[in-house]
């Protein structure tokens, strides 16, 4: 029994090592390519953008009840 579970193991950590790399490229990739759009906005029109689209869904002011 202890044999089976020790080659499950093995099995398990081979497949892990094997695939990861491959499957986290695309998300490493996306995450340059994010940087590289964000690096190309200049950083006054981002901060523009983030002022217009706090006032646009900033919360109602609460009215004073009498």
């Amino acid at each position: 029994m202890l044999r089976v579970i020790a080659w499950a193991l093995l099995a398990l950590y081979l497949l892990v090592c094997g695939l990861w790399p491959s499957a986290a490229a695309p998300v490493e990739l996306t995450f340059t390519g994010l940087g590289a759009v964000i690096a190309a906005i200049p950083g006054p029109v981002l901060l523009l953008a983030a002022v217009v689209a706090w006032l646009k869904h900033r919360p109602a002011p609460k009215t004073a009840t009498a």
